[in-house]
């Protein structure tokens, strides 16, 4: 089989959507079980904490999507912006953006006659998809993509915050504070080691990682509820 048919498989396609996931899983449980737990740790009742991780669930998940979408968005406009820019340069100084392409191959460690080279074959092909690539580094890998992340963002929310608030549901109002935190960390703890593996990264430093942060909020919250002691009714 020759080399040139071979298909390698990276990591770096599965940026976009994979942090949006990761995030998005990530907030969800560690919001809504530091909330479960701190409520719980207030003294309410079971109906309350409930009610009070549902809201949690509803509110993390939109303002997740508003969040993922506002901040995709405005990277995407710089890229267009960027792109734009690029095609009027391309129209307007043709010779001037063959140089540039061709510094940024010398750049690397081609030679100046090679680089030439490169960057007239290139530009004959797709100058715009040539400069995008090279001089922006935008390319369709790592294009952002609003709605996606949006809407990853809040579906993942929305499953990760799922969690502590089913375990609320079945376990005695007495024993959410420690069954929800136990839960939670043990789930995050998987759901670090899963994105740290998708990712291409180290799976014990991941879920370490995650573990430790998740920890840290519930503790908080947990702290907050029994010093205020304040009952949600």
């Amino acid at each position: 089989m020759s080399r040139l048919s071979h298909s390698e498989i990276h990591m770096v396609h599965r940026i976009g959507w994979l942090r949006a996931a990761v995030l998005g899983a990530n907030d969800g449980l560690v919001s809504t079980a530091s909330l479960v737990v701190g409520v719980a740790a207030a003294g309410s009742g079971k109906p309350e904490v409930f009610i009070a991780g549902l809201a949690g669930l509803v509110a993390g998940a939109m303002s997740m999507a508003a969040g993922e979408y506002v901040s995709v968005s405005s990277q995407a406009d710089a890229e267009q912006a960027d792109i734009e820019r690029e095609t009027r340069e391309l129209k307007e100084t043709p010779d001037a953006e063959l140089d540039e392409l061709t510094r940024i191959y010398m750049e690397r460690g081609l030679d100046e006659e090679l680089a030439r080279e490169v960057a007239i074959q290139l530009t004959a092909k797709d100058a715009l998809g040539a400069h995008s690539r090279d001089e922006l580094g935008i390319s369709v890998t790592v294009t952002a993509h609003p709605i996606q992340a949006a809407v990853v963002s809040a579906a993942t929310f929305a499953v990760g915050a799922v969690i502590p608030l089913i375990i609320a549901a079945l376990v005695p109002a007495a024993q959410i504070t420690v069954i929800v935190a136990v839960t939670a960390l043990v789930a995050l703890s998987v759901l670090g080691g899963l994105g740290a593996s998708a990712g291409g990264a180290g799976i014990v430093k991941g879920a370490v990682r995650v573990t430790f942060w998740g920890a840290l909020a519930m503790a908080a919250t947990a702290a907050v509820g029994m010093i205020f002691g304040v009952t949600v009714g």
